[in-house]
């Protein structure tokens, strides 16, 4: 499938399935995501701690080569991926929304998933927030993303669908690199470990220090 064809319904259903097995889980694969984020919380005193330790381990999961083959066939998404590009998606996201729900953020929410997709496109939210006369200073709150209209979720989920059909390139190749500027020349494990770092860090200033704004630089590190 080339970019003329992947349309913005084609990469909506992509993340849509994703996101409910990323909820649900895949039985003897990965639990649902409340269990996963049980048993870290248990694990720690602090929710902060817990998601931290949460993301390094799925960061880890993402650069090694079990994530390719691991989940064998039972990732199924309604466009033609590689299996290895499936599968870290599947990990990315799961991640996103274990990080989210860690924060109180309700899943099952418009709102919420749109912002999952965002921080795994790694699509700036902010501006558009202000635009539309969304007020809020470091913190947004989850009260304020319940909030949050329909029709600016939709724009949210546009510039989503934009970035994945660049991410999914021509022909249907995937380029990962363009996801992450600079790091085109790095491959394997060591470009899902980059990518992988880069959503993580940004899943935790959102969704945990609800902080959307631009001056975090996405080299800072906020995940050891």
């Amino acid at each position: 499938m080339g970019m003329k064809d992947l349309s913005q319904e084609d990469v909506m259903g992509l993340l849509d399935t994703c996101y409910t097995k990323c909820l649900d889980g895949i039985p003897k694969v990965s639990p649902r995501i409340e269990d996963m984020a049980n048993d870290y919380l248990i694990k720690y005193d602090s929710t902060e701690d817990a998601c931290k330790a949460m993301l390094k381990n799925q960061i880890t999961k993402c650069t090694t080569s079990g994530v390719v083959t691991g989940f064998g066939g039972v990732i199924t998404m309604p466009l033609t991926l590689p299996a290895n590009v499936g599968n870290v998606m599947y990990v990315q996201m799961r991640m996103i929304a274990c990080t989210a729900y860690m924060a109180g953020f309700d899943l099952n929410s418009d709102q919420t998933q749109t912002f999952v997709y965002a921080c795994l496109a790694g699509v700036a939210v902010n501006g558009l927030l202000k635009k539309a006369g969304i007020s809020f200073g470091l913190k947004l709150a989850t009260g304020v993303v319940k909030k949050i209209p329909g029709k600016l979720l939709t724009k949210i989920n546009q510039k989503v669908g934009f970035r994945f059909i660049t991410k999914f390139g021509t022909k249907g190749v995937v380029n990962l690199g363009k996801m992450i500027p600079g790091v085109g020349a790095i491959v394997g494990g060591g470009l899902y470990f980059v990518e992988t770092k880069v959503i993580a860090d940004r899943a935790y200033r959102w969704f945990m220090l609800g902080d959307y704004s631009i001056k975090g630089k996405e080299n800072d590190t906020l995940v050891d």
